[in-house]
C-alpha cells in the first residue's frame, strides 16, 4: 500500500520535472526560430518613441536589415543584432547554460551604453511565441543604479513573420522607459 501511494505521489513530480525541462529547450528553440534577417515594419505598426529618431528611424520603410538573428556554435547560441551598421548597433549572445539538458536559457546584451547586463529566461512570463528574458539579479549591474537593459522580451507572430521586440531600461533602481520595435522577415 505504501508502496503505491509513493508512486502515486512521484510520478506526477516527475512528469511535472521533465516537461519543465522540456519546455525549456523549446523556449531555446524559439529563439532559433527567429534566425535571418528582419526589417522595421512600416511607421503606422510602430509604437513609443524608439522608432521616430535615431538610427531606426532612417531604416523605415526601407529594406535595409534592422535586427538579425544567426544561429551559431553548431546550434549551441542565438546572436542577435539590433540595429546593425548603425552607431547604436547593439547585441545579444542567447544561449543553454547547458545545452544537452538546457534546464536555464541566458543571455548577455551587449548595450549602446557600454554595459553588458547579463539576463535569464522567465519561464513563467514565457510561451511558445513569447521570449522573456529578465535582468539577472545575481549580477552586479543589475542590482546598481547604471541605466542598463533590464528586461527584453521577443513576441513571434503565429506564422513566425512578424516580430515585436521590447528592450525596458532600468536606472537609479526603477524602471525608466521600453523601447518598442516592429519587424517584417525578410
Amino acid at each position: 500500500m505504501k508502496l503505491i501511494y509513493i508512486v502515486t505521489i512521484l510520478t506526477p513530480l516527475l512528469l511535472m520535472s521533465n516537461v519543465w525541462a522540456d519546455s525549456t529547450i523549446g523556449y531555446y528553440k524559439t529563439l532559433t526560430l527567429l534566425n535571418g534577417d528582419w526589417k522595421l515594419s512600416p511607421a503606422k505598426q510602430q509604437e513609443g518613441g524608439a522608432t521616430k529618431k535615431g538610427p531606426a528611424a532612417k531604416l523605415i520603410n526601407t529594406d535595409t536589415t534592422a535586427m538579425s538573428f544567426k544561429v551559431i556554435g553548431k546550434g549551441s547560441t542565438v546572436q542577435e543584432s539590433l540595429l546593425p551598421g548603425t552607431g547604436k548597433e547593439m547585441a545579444t549572445m542567447y544561449h543553454c547554460n547547458n545545452f544537452k539538458d538546457c534546464t536555464k536559457v541566458n543571455a548577455k546584451h551587449y548595450c549602446a551604453k557600454q554595459n553588458q547586463p547579463e539576463l535569464v529566461l522567465d519561464t513563467k512570463s514565457s510561451s511558445d511565441n513569447i521570449i522573456v528574458m529578465n535582468c539577472d539579479m545575481q549580477s552586479a549591474l543589475c542590482n546598481s543604479t547604471e541605466g542598463h537593459i533590464h528586461n527584453i522580451k521577443h513576441e513571434l507572430s503565429q506564422d513566425n513573420n512578424h516580430l515585436k521586440t521590447t528592450y525596458t531600461l532600468y536606472k537609479d533602481g526603477k524602471y525608466k522607459k521600453s523601447s518598442i520595435y516592429h519587424f517584417d522577415r525578410m
